[in-house]
C-alpha cells in the first residue's frame, strides 16, 4: 500500500500552487507572459487587453501568482512589469507530486 499520509503532506504543500493554476482567468495571464517572450515583462494595462479583465481583477490575479512564486514584477518609476519567475522548484513538486500518485494508483491496481 502506498504512503498516503506522504501524500496528503504533497498535496498540502502544494494547494497554493494547485489554485494559482486552477483559475482559467491566471491561465490566460500566465499563457500572455509566456507569449511575450520579452525579458521586461508585462505592465496591467497590457493583460487587461488580454484577458478582458479590469485593472483590479488583474492586480488580483498577479498577487496571486506572486504568492505562488510564478510571477514577479521589476519597478520602473512608477510602472510595474509583471514577468514569469525562473524558480521551478514549486513545479519540480509538482511533477514529483504526480509521479507519486501515479505510483499510488499502479500500487492499487496490482
Amino acid at each position: 500500500m502506498a504512503d498516503f499520509t506522504q501524500l496528503k503532506k504533497e498535496f498540502a504543500a502544494a494547494s497554493d500552487f494547485l489554485i494559482a493554476l486552477g483559475d482559467e482567468k491566471r491561465q490566460a495571464i500566465i499563457i500572455r507572459l509566456l507569449e511575450n517572450g520579452s525579458c521586461k515583462g508585462l505592465r496591467v494595462n497590457e493583460l487587461t487587453e488580454a484577458t478582458q479583465l479590469s485593472r483590479p481583477a488583474i492586480s488580483h490575479h498577479l498577487k496571486i501568482l506572486r504568492d505562488a512564486k510564478l510571477v514577479d514584477y521589476q519597478r520602473e518609476g512608477t510602472k510595474n512589469y509583471y514577468y514569469l519567475t525562473h524558480e521551478t522548484s514549486k513545479i519540480v513538486e509538482m511533477k514529483t507530486l504526480l509521479e507519486h500518485v501515479m505510483a499510488a494508483m499502479d500500487t492499487e491496481t496490482k
